[in-house]
């Protein structure tokens, strides 16, 4: 689908010099000589290399539909994390080193929204939240007070995270996959 280069929003995916690009950030730019034109922060999805670009009003890009589809997290083994359609039930397999950081937030049995162009994966959403145990934190001291004080946390997937001084060593915690950070304790 075509759309005008002033139409662009963040998290729109275009085909841009040859490439599969997301919008991150968008600035509409009005000088007081010549057109508008936005001002695009673009990433790649295939290599996660950035690009800054303008877009006049009057350029056309093509926007790209991504297919969306559920799968669930199974294992991973030689560097590749193996996922199940939940409608067909074939499997795929996606590098760890493609999903960076965010693969270790994967755990069995979780269902990811795997998003794919021309039968190619080329991203994936994670929940918003998973719920980890504590493995190793340190004591609470005393005196000190809940308001803004945060202490270390290793999560059981190795992440370091901060938490409030009130939670301890095997407790559950809930953590934003987004950014790793604490959201409460696990009910």
């Amino acid at each position: 689908m075509r759309i005008n280069g002033n139409e662009i929003r963040p998290g729109n995916v275009i085909e841009h010099k040859g490439g599969l690009w997301v919008a991150v950030k968008i600035q509409s730019v009005k000088p007081g000589k010549g057109g508008a034109f936005a001002q695009v922060e673009l990433k790649n999805l295939r290599d996660n290399s950035k690009l800054n670009e303008r877009f006049r009003a009057s350029e056309n890009v093509e926007r790209v539909r991504l297919e969306q589809k559920d799968y669930q997290y199974l294992f991973d083994a030689d560097g590749m994390a193996t996922f199940m359609d939940l409608e067909s039930y074939e499997q795929i397999e996606i590098p760890l080193d493609f999903l960076g950081d965010r693969a270790a937030y994967l755990q069995d049995g979780m269902t990811v929204v795997v998003e794919s162009h021309e039968e190619e994966p080329i991203g994936i959403q994670l929940p918003e939240q998973v719920t980890l145990e504590i493995t190793e934190t340190e004591p609470t001291v005393k005196g000190q007070t809940a308001a803004a004080s945060y202490k270390p946390a290793i999560l059981e997937n190795g992440l370091r995270v901060m938490v409030p001084p009130f939670v301890q060593t095997g407790e559950k915690v809930v953590i934003a996959t987004e950014d790793s950070t604490y959201l409460k304790r696990a009910d």
